[in-house]
């Protein structure tokens, strides 16, 4: 058992809360057993250590079975060493650090998707998570982050994701203009939501999300810039029928995405 929270392999695994570590080591934590549990499911190939409190290790039996299944091995650590390596202030028993394993863009637009969601600057790792969550969930093909959106890796935004960074491809690191031109290569209509828009009932009206979609999220304080908004085939916005200044990004990308989603699937073709 790991028993010194001050052990080089402590303090290594720790650094990783750090962009800088991330980076230099193409690697990066998962916590709780949530995100264990997806990734043991669905990228076991991806997992590099694990890491487990003995009371954590036997409350998820599920878990146990799952990493002698894929032979990955778990090392049992005391609970101070485990919180010396999360980034959350209690940590839930489990720990694992894993490979980063983003998608080539190339790969995403060759593949034809049908809904794909580009993140253009999103800042705040609550909302980059939730909306990679909200993506997995409107049966989206791809996730697309451009310009300075925060690290997919961040630990805030893998807690926030729940495990659908797992489910869904994610590009790091694209030039907008590139990412529009290449999903227009493949068939996709780019429409970006933003308050200067037209409204989004009429695009519904219209049955204008029904085919292939690529929606752009822009920044959460100053929306898109006008030069992106250049670029796009529609500029579409969520009407507020309350007195809500504004809806939060993450909160609207969902909405925007399962318009899309279930425009797609109305078996009507409206």
């Amino acid at each position: 058992m790991l028993e010194n929270p001050r052990s080089p392999r402590v303090r290594a695994v720790a650094k990783l809360t750090k962009r800088a570590a991330r980076s230099d080591t193409g690697l990066f934590l998962l916590e709780g057993p949530q995100a264990v549990r997806e990734a043991l499911t669905y990228r076991p190939d991806a997992i590099v250590e694990l890491y487990a409190t003995p009371q954590g290790w036997e409350k998820h039996p599920d878990i146990r079975d799952a990493a002698q299944e894929h032979g990955v091995r778990v090392d049992l650590v005391a609970e101070d060493v485990l919180r010396a390596m999360a980034d959350t202030v209690t940590p839930q028993g489990l720990m694992a650090v894993a490979r980063q394993t983003p998608a080539s863009m190339r790969d995403i637009f060759a593949a034809r998707p049908r809904l794909v969601a580009i993140c253009e600057e999103v800042r705040d790792p609550g909302n980059l998570g939730t909306i990679i969550r909200a993506a997995d969930a409107a049966g989206a093909d791809a996730i697309v982050l451009t310009g300075r959106t925060v690290d997919p890796y961040n630990p805030k935004v893998v807690r926030s994701t729940t495990g659908s960074l797992f489910h869904v491809p994610v590009s790091v690191g694209g030039d907008l203009a590139d990412v529009i031109e290449a999903a227009h290569r493949a068939g996709m209509s780019v429409v970006a939501a933003d308050v200067k828009g037209d409204d989004l009932l009429a695009a519904r009206a219209e049955g204008a999300l029904s085919g292939p979609t690529a929606w752009l999220f822009g920044n959460e304080a100053r929306g898109l810039e006008d030069e992106a908004l250049t670029l796009v085939d529609r500029v579409l916005k969520l009407p507020i029928y309350g007195r809500a200044e504004s809806l939060n990004l993450a909160t609207a990308a969902s909405v925007c995405l399962y318009e899309t989603a279930f425009a797609q699937r109305d078996p009507a073709g409206r």
